[in-house]
């Protein structure tokens, strides 16, 4: 080989150095922050060893950081972006309470974002791409499942402009109360689901008048401002489409996973397909297929295939995820939505309770082995009040 191509191989897989790859790091957002991790000196080491493995450490905020997944696959792709990387070693730590106050002063805010989904283990989305699918009873019926199954179960009804889980859940026009901590309650249904609402905010069956920013501060707030606490399972009841909401509960929770809605027949299908695209393009993954109104079953047990066949299978087939139930349309299905009991309840041994369980031990099975929360060695300070700016009607 002459001397020139020599030295010309040794660059091409020459390591990058150590401010080149913190540089790179600044693609890394904080999504409660809205900062880079360097600005915000979170980057509490990095190592370039010879052999091209890069050893980081990050400094969270919370021991039980709900975004943790989301940086350590930021941190990857970032550093794995610059070139010539053999590995990538991410480890974490906790910023001490010097350090996070140090922070909160650098960015002229009061208090840190507290983790407050800190102590919930799953989020799901539950959305269908278009309206008149049923999304909402089947999330009911879902937390309604799952509570069935031993868990620890919320609800957040996202559906601004066609929230309904309130009267679903039969909570009626109540209004949550806020704690010491100015955090708000959650109401809580007859089966202990813990539910969120803007329905809880607005005069009864009133018309929600929003533009983006205001939904965005809406949807930010039910997350970071309500006490939800430790929960197995939070459900997440999306509007119909592939809007703004979508798009900020896919920002403020990237570790989501996604359950997909639809109704046998084809352009249902399609539709639910375009909701599930835009849940990959934004990273959420997509848990499964859910085919709701899978034929009318009459009192005598005689079913009629009224809406078409197989449109759940297909989709699921086309987005390889598993098919977690078809449920049937019945009778005692609207009479308990309409009353405000889920019908798993209600009704355990209708055809639509026997499909809408069989869907919930499915994401059982789809979710990972759940290990202890993280807790501090130390309760913090109780945080001063900073008072509600929550948007009014």
């Amino acid at each position: 080989m002459a001397r020139g191509s020599y030295h010309g191989a040794m660059a091409m897989t020459q390591v990058p150095t150590r401010e080149t790859l913190l540089d790179s790091l600044r693609a890394v957002i904080d999504p409660e922050l809205r900062k880079d991790i360097v600005t915000l000196e979170m980057v509490r080491s990095l190592d370039v060893h010879a052999n091209g493995v890069v050893d980081v450490t990050v400094s969270l905020t919370t021991p039980g950081c709900p975004i943790r997944d989301h940086f350590q696959t930021a941190v990857d792709e970032a550093i794995r972006g610059v070139g010539g990387i053999a590995g990538v070693n991410i480890s974490f730590d906790v910023l001490s309470d010097a350090e996070k106050q140090a922070l909160g002063r650098k960015l002229g805010r009061p208090s840190l974002p507290e983790g407050a989904l800190a102590q919930v283990r799953n989020v799901i989305c539950v959305g269908s791409g278009k309206g008149g699918v049923g999304k909402s009873s089947v999330t009911a019926n879902l937390a309604a499942a799952l509570v069935a199954e031993g868990k620890l179960v919320g609800v957040l009804d996202a559906d601004v402009w066609g929230y309904s889980q309130p009267r679903m859940l039969g909570l009626g026009a109540q209004r949550p109360k806020v704690n010491g901590e100015r955090k708000l309650v959650p109401l809580r249904a007859a089966d202990g689901i813990k539910v969120m609402s803007i329905g809880f905010f607005v005069e009864q069956d009133a018309a929600v008048v929003w533009r983006g920013p205001m939904l965005h501060k809406a949807l930010q707030q039910f997350l970071e401002d309500v006490d939800w606490g430790e929960l197995d399972y939070l459900l997440i009841d999306l509007p119909p489409g592939t809007g703004d909401v979508s798009m900020t509960l896919a920002q403020l929770l990237p570790h989501a996973k996604f359950v997909v809605v639809t109704t046998p027949q084809p352009v249902a299908q399609k539709v639910a397909r375009r909701s599930a695209e835009m849940a990959t393009k934004l990273n959420l993954e997509v848990a499964g297929v859910i085919e709701n109104m899978a034929g009318f079953v009459t009192p005598a047990g005689e079913r009629f295939p009224i809406f078409g066949e197989g449109g759940g299978e297909l989709l699921a087939n086309e987005l390889e995820v598993p098919l977690l139930a078809k449920v049937p349309l019945t009778m005692p299905l609207r009479e308990a939505s309409d009353a405000g009991v889920p019908i798993v309840a209600s009704n355990p041994d209708d055809p639509a309770s026997q499909a809408l369980r069989q869907a919930a031990r499915g994401l059982v099975a789809l979710s990972p082995v759940e290990l202890p929360v993280m807790q501090a060695a130390t309760p913090p300070a109780a945080p001063k009040p900073v008072g509600m700016s929550l948007p009014m009607a």
